[in-house]
């Protein structure tokens, strides 16, 4: 078996060629700048990526235009079995949220081969990886979540199930849902980290207005901003608050909490 991870410099794609690997699994990594070119944007990538591919494990484009016609390639190429990273209550968001993740779940149930769908809640790498690293160094994370509890997963956790999923078809036709053990509070989240890196580091809870001139203060477009604010929306709504159990049914082993996360990332 060879496997296609896409996005495989990504947070997830990058842990989940490492699994694979350490399993001995052939895996060709491809992304922009990966030993396997791949570009969602470029149709001329596709081909060279699929070719010989039994499974793939598919982290959508923001984009949902080429989904679609890449899985018919794909499928045409040979692909039996389709793993899409998600959004953990995608049919809560209602196009208000997650195009891309929306058509990869809709386009792989269509695709007339194996799939399953890793629903996800927000990764704790979000803190030292992604759009609140550099607010959290400066002391000050402020977002529009008020007291909402996400049950943040560990990207480590996600990379193992799907690794898990992509080597087996025990689990075509599946979607599961990827949370950590625990709800905790956007504050609770930054009290851990204050405590374990040692930094002063405060959250301030802000009106969606309010976030939004913060964002675009910052010099991100107004598009980017309104489906930022959208994502908190959605949160606020309560959809994704309530851990699962799917982590622990898939691995054997609870969830990483995200105190354990904090004292892997954060310690100083």
């Amino acid at each position: 078996m060879t496997i296609l991870v896409l996005g495989a410099t990504g947070k997830t794609g990058r842990q989940v060629v490492a699994r694979l690997r350490e399993q001995g699994v052939d895996v060709r990594a491809a992304s922009r700048s990966s030993e396997t070119r791949f570009d969602w944007a470029d149709q001329s990538t596709w081909a060279a990526a699929v070719r010989g591919i039994e499974a793939v494990y598919l982290v959508a484009p923001e984009d949902p235009a080429p989904i679609e016609p890449f899985v018919a390639q794909a499928v045409a190429a040979g692909v039996r079995r389709f793993v899409a990273l998600s959004g953990r209550g995608m049919d809560k968001v209602m196009g208000r949220f997650g195009a891309g993740m929306a058509e990869a779940e809709r386009a792989v149930r269509a695709s007339g081969v194996g799939w399953t769908i890793l629903g996800s809640n927000n990764f704790a790498q979000n803190f030292d990886e992604d759009l609140w690293y550099e607010p959290l160094l400066a002391g000050r994370l402020a977002l529009p979540a008020g007291q909402l509890r996400e049950p943040f997963v560990d990207v480590e956790d996600v990379a193992e199930v799907a690794a898990t999923v992509l080597t087996s078809a025990d689990h075509d036709g599946q979607a599961y849902e990827l949370s950590g053990p625990e709800a905790i509070t956007f504050a609770e989240a930054v009290e851990t980290i204050a405590k374990v890196s040692g930094r002063p580091m405060e959250y301030v809870a802000l009106t969606p207005a309010g976030y939004r001139e913060e964002l675009l203060a910052a010099g991100l477009p107004g598009e980017v901003a309104d489906e930022l604010n959208a994502l908190f929306e959605i949160m606020r709504e309560g959809h994704l608050t309530i851990p699962t159990g799917d982590v622990q049914r898939l691995l054997g082993r609870p969830p990483a909490s995200f105190t354990a996360y904090a004292e892997r990332v954060w310690a100083g």
